[in-house]
């Protein structure tokens, strides 16, 4: 089958992505010379495995040898080809479907929650005491597995291990842009390379964000079926896992009081106020939105802290508050910061 560079490209399109690589060069190879003899096809293609995988998907077929020529491995004409593909595609996206709706029947039997009353049993399964780290660990990664619409989180990066790259890691793997994962930081987090990198990576992975001037406490939530609450300020010595429904029906309603409170990192438009306020006071603004302190404004904004004290003082009197986590509030509810 002779196949010009326009055809060939078109070819490869109508597989891309449906296919691997290394499938359809093997598959390219048998195109370009019409086949090759059974007996040469591992020889030919480069690997049997490819072989196998070539005629279990339909993208080509064996022949049967006749007077005139040898058994045959030949290549299925691209439109049957890729008919072949989307089938075994389908059965594969149907069995995935029987063993999730299968995974969710089991999961649904495993979180059932028995009438205590009426069966005689304890509902102590309603909270569990957790008390080692490797258990605590493992859990706390993989709580948000748990979530079906939102994943909540509160954090203050209190932790009993030096801070290192390890934290910066996003905590949204199952999301799969299906879950609303949202979290809530002590803004003392935004002081540290750390912490800051944390925030860009879950930010950047889909995470909405807010601060506090203080997050009293760690938290996990998935929807309102589970949540992970620290014993110990750092919650690695010692947690709780609740799923006791009205225990976690409170807990979400305690995240979201401190939802609305806190103050969004991710930067909106400006107003034409805040463009015509003065570079200096625009960056002291927003670090103070962080809920930073003087020390640590002068260091990231590279003024002295006297100049800090001296715009934060305009500023507070512009925006008519004394307090500066309420000037960081209020200049966001006023569009001069995101």
């Amino acid at each position: 089958m002779v196949v010009t560079k326009n055809e060939h490209d078109r070819i490869r399109a109508l597989f891309e992505g449906l296919v691997p690589a290394d499938l359809l060069d093997a598959y390219d190879r048998l195109l370009a010379s019409n086949g090759c003899a059974k007996d040469e096809a591992a020889t030919f293609i480069g690997d049997p495995e490819l072989v196998r995988a070539l005629t279990g998907c339909g993208m080509a077929h064996f022949l049967p040898h006749s007077p005139a020529a040898p058994a045959w491995l030949a290549p299925a004409p691209p439109d049957l080809a890729l008919q072949g593909v989307l089938g075994g595609l389908q059965t594969r996206a149907l069995r995935d479907q029987e063993r999730l709706l299968d995974g969710h029947r089991r999961l649904a039997d495993a979180q059932a929650v028995p009438d205590a009353h009426a069966a005689g049993l304890s509902p102590g399964h309603l909270i569990r005491v957790l008390s080692g780290r490797a258990e605590i660990t493992s859990l706390s990664a993989s709580l948000i597995n748990a979530a079906r619409k939102d994943w909540m989180t509160m954090d203050n990066l209190d932790t009993d291990m030096p801070l290192t790259a390890d934290f910066a890691q996003p905590p949204l793997p199952a999301a799969g842009g299906q879950v609303r994962c949202r979290a809530i930081y002590a803004a003392a987090v935004m002081d540290h390379p750390v912490g800051r990198r944390l925030i860009e990576v879950c930010g950047a992975a889909g995470e909405q964000a807010r601060l506090l001037p203080h997050v009293p406490m760690k938290m996990k939530l998935a929807d309102q079926n589970a949540a992970l609450l620290p014993l110990t300020p750092t919650g690695t010595a010692g947690a709780l896992l609740v799923r006791a429904p009205l225990i976690t029906t409170a807990l979400r309603e305690y995240f979201e009081l401190l939802w609305d409170k806190a103050t969004p990192i991710a930067p909106k438009r400006p107003s034409p106020t805040a463009q015509r306020l003065p570079p200096g006071q625009r960056i002291v603004l927003a670090l103070m939105a962080e809920g930073l302190q003087d020390d640590a404004i002068a260091r990231r904004a590279q003024l002295s802290t006297t100049t800090v004290r001296r715009h934060i003082a305009v500023l507070m009197k512009r925006l008519e508050v004394t307090s500066r986590f309420a000037a960081g509030a209020a200049a966001q509810r006023r569009g001069w910061i995101g």
